[in-house]
């Protein structure tokens, strides 16, 4: 913009000095014709008498000095055109040489209007002149003339000095106008430009920017108004993020997973937690297909018909895969939204279903294991009524039996009691160093008969039997029992059954009970600390096991802060593991 109106002005300076210049070149013709005239007038005045007479030395002298004064080309002719004298020349001689004057253009025309004009070369001197001739007479014809010359070149001069100094003058006042013209442009256009950056910076996300605009005129309200519109902005984009830092906060402290959809069903929003669910990265899904995250038509169907009905919907979906899944799903749609969007809302009721299994196979457990014992109680309570009583031997055998089943009914009961105290933390243990290899040789010492009844081998392993453990010595003997005893139940006769224990990782302990039994299959190893879960059942029962023996040496464990495991190999035998801290 600067360059345009310095462009502008320059162009308006240059023409403007063009015609100053053609005006000054026509003035000091026009001033020179004047002076030439002031001293034609002169010249007749002082000459009058001298133009009647012979030319002489004298008046030619004369002339030459008055042309010296005056500084110009001075002549005198007489009526026929005779020249009297004349300043250009040096004397007399040279006058008398000079041709007649009388065709002259200055002094033919001087004839007819008394004065005569001509810019001309001279026929005597050869350098251009402008001519001023008077006639001395007022009635027209020929008369005597005098005539005043001033040299072109002289007028030039004079000329060119001037344009010089007024070049000098334009350049000056040109450099002081672009000065100036910078100026006002710049008071005009500077604040438009830093309205302008500030536009800018605020189209790119800059909402701090501000425009400084001095100014009071309408140009530094617009400003005005411009930074108070980025501080509206900005604290509304500052609200915005603070919601938007909410909002994500929220989703992602949400343990539901949450997805928002579009119309087209494409993923527009989604939550850590729907990530972790389904195995995604929130940051790297949204505009994705939901086809393409969920492969479940079920909730696609169900998806298409809240959009197409707008009422929310609830169902339970399968994932399959490595570990597979059931999610419960609230699909409601975003109602008043134009893009006939939805939110779905994702609970993982994988753990729920199980416990919900658990749940049931509990009390179906409990209500079978229940069962048996009342069963056969009542049996031989009705066989007794029914006559047997008065039979002793027979008495005494079914009286032998009640009290058999009454003793397992109490073992299922007690080991329900004390699994319920131990989950539900209201048992409490005096947690305290236990010599481990104390507590094996007391629990294989209890165990040796029953061992040795069948011929079975218990051995103790360890390359430091003073090994201590953290835990309550009673719940401690309740481990190693339940361990020991399911150990040589299913070890067939002549077999083994070894306890073990080392220090691992510097800070626990690790108990191992290992014997040569029949095994475990490896489909079964993960249920095998359930309640009631039995391998083979029928021989669960037969040896007197309630199903509660291994889960009780789980959360026994758990409860001293401690793990279990275990290996087994079918027909070669099982190995429980727990690992305790170290005292």
């Amino acid at each position: 913009m600067f360059l345009a109106f310095g462009l502008v002005n320059i162009l308006a300076a240059f023409a403007l000095l063009r015609a100053t210049l053609a005006w000054t070149e026509h003035r000091a013709y026009e001033q020179a014709e004047q002076h030439l005239r002031s001293t034609a007038v002169l010249m007749q005045r002082t000459y009058r008498e001298d133009l009647d007479n012979e030319p002489s030395e004298a008046l030619q002298q004369e002339l030459i000095q008055l042309g010296k004064d005056s500084g110009y080309r001075l002549t005198l002719i007489d009526a026929d055109g005779r020249v009297l004298a004349d300043s250009s020349q040096p004397d007399l001689a040279a006058v008398l040489k000079m041709e007649n004057h009388a065709e002259r253009g200055e002094v033919s025309q001087a004839e007819y209007t008394n004065w005569g004009v001509a810019k001309r070369s001279s026929d005597t001197t050869g350098k251009p002149y402008v001519y001023v001739a008077l006639r001395d007479a007022v009635d027209k014809g020929p008369s005597p003339t005098v005539r005043a010359a001033a040299m072109v070149d002289v007028i030039q001069e004079q000329i060119d000095y001037f344009r010089q100094r007024l070049w000098l003058l334009a350049m000056g006042v040109g450099a002081a106008l672009l000065t100036v013209t910078y100026l006002v442009v710049s008071s005009i256009v500077r604040p438009v430009l830093q309205l302008n950056d500030a536009a800018d910076a605020v189209s790119r996300g800059d909402y701090d920017q501000r425009a400084f605009v001095p100014n009071r005129d309408e140009l530094g309200e617009l400003a005005s108004s411009f930074n108070h519109m980025c501080g509206e902005l900005n604290s509304q984009f500052d609200e915005l993020r603070r919601s938007g830092q909410r909002q994500a906060t929220v989703l992602g402290g949400m343990v539901e997973g949450v997805i928002a959809i579009d119309s087209a069903q494409h993923v527009s929003l989604a939550n850590k937690a729907a990530g972790n669910l389904l195995g995604f990265l929130p940051e790297k899904v949204e505009g994705r297909p939901l086809i393409e995250i969920i492969r479940n038509h079920t909730l696609h169907d169900a998806l298409a018909e809240v959009q197409s009905n707008d009422q929310p919907q609830r169902l339970d979906i399968d994932l399959q895969g490595p570990e597979p899944r059931r999610l419960s799903v609230q699909i409601t749609p975003l109602m008043g939204a134009e893009s006939g969007g939805a939110v779905i809302v994702l609970h993982d009721i994988t753990e729920l279903r199980r416990l919900e299994t658990i749940r049931q196979e509990f009390v179906a457990n409990v209500s079978h294991e229940l069962k048996t014992p009342l069963s056969s109680i009542k049996a031989y309570t009705e066989t007794l009524l029914g006559g047997a009583l008065h039979d002793e031997q027979h008495a005494m055998s079914f009286l032998g039996r009640i009290e058999e089943q009454a003793d397992r009914l109490n073992a299922l009961i007690q080991d329900l009691l004390s699994l319920a105290r131990i989950e539900s933390a209201e048992q409490t243990f005096d947690l305290a160093p236990v010599v481990v290899g104390e507590a094996v040789a007391a629990c294989l010492s209890d165990y040796t008969p029953q061992a040795d009844a069948r011929g079975i081998r218990l051995l103790a392993e360890s390359d430091e039997p003073q090994a201590e453990v953290v835990a309550d010595p009673e719940g401690l003997r309740v481990i190693l029992n339940n361990l020991v005893d399911n150990a040589i139940k299913y070890t067939p006769d002549g077999g083994s059954v070894t306890v073990g224990w080392k220090v691992v990782e510097e800070d626990y302990v690790r108990l191992s009970v290992t014997d040569t039994g029949i095994g475990i299959p490896k489909d079964q190893l993960p249920r095998v600390f359930e309640r009631f879960h039995r391998v083979d059942k029928a021989r669960s029962r037969e040896l007197g096991g309630t199903g509660l023996g291994l889960s009780i040496v789980k959360h026994l464990t758990q409860s001293f802060g401690g793990s279990v495991a275990v290996e087994s190999k079918i027909d070669h035998g099982t190995s429980f593991y727990v690992t305790l801290p170290k005292s």
